[in-house]
């Protein structure tokens, strides 16, 4: 069983058999504010939510992807990137969950506490136990999406997958 000591939601922590949070705790390292730096397309980010932030401008708003690659925070980043949603590439929507899940691939492969940090969390369900983001996270109902906890618990099942074939 895993020792985990705080949570944002007391619901949380009389479910903790059953379930990994993971906003600013222990599995905070699978937040994307967290601040691992992962490198994509030859660039190197401060952390995912900075890259991912910025890749929503890519190729579509060169001053805008600038501006948040030189935010110097993930907080600054998501501001950016909220204050012009309406600049964000045309199919956002329908690229942003592969985006997030190469940026993850990379987070883990480039950060290998990330990689000890997930393969600690054995079968848990995974989630992002946001506040605010029903669809990245549970959101303050617990039913959203869970879109991260969703491709965390891919990528673990790879990894589990590759730890047994060695």
């Amino acid at each position: 069983m895993i020792e985990v000591g705080q949570y944002r939601d007391p619901w949380l922590g009389e479910k903790f058999e059953e379930v990994i949070g993971f906003y600013p705790r222990e599995f905070y390292p699978f937040d994307n504010f967290s601040s691992f730096k992962v490198e994509y397309d030859g660039y190197l980010y401060a952390s995912c939510e900075e890259a991912y932030q910025a890749l929503s401008f890519k190729g579509y708003n060169e001053e805008l992807y600038q501006e948040v690659i030189h935010s110097h925070s993930a907080d600054a980043a998501q501001r950016i990137a909220y204050a012009n949603r309406d600049k964000q590439r045309p199919d956002w929507d329908e690229v942003k969950v592969d985006i997030m899940e190469q940026l993850l691939r990379n987070k883990l492969a480039q950060n290998p506490y990330v990689k000890q940090k997930l393969l600690q969390t054995k079968d848990y369900y995974i989630v992002e136990d946001s506040p605010k983001d029903s669809f990245w996270g549970w959101g303050p109902n617990r039913d959203g999406v869970n879109q991260l906890g969703k491709l965390w618990m891919k990528l673990r099942a790879e990894l589990q997958e590759e730890e047994q074939n060695k």
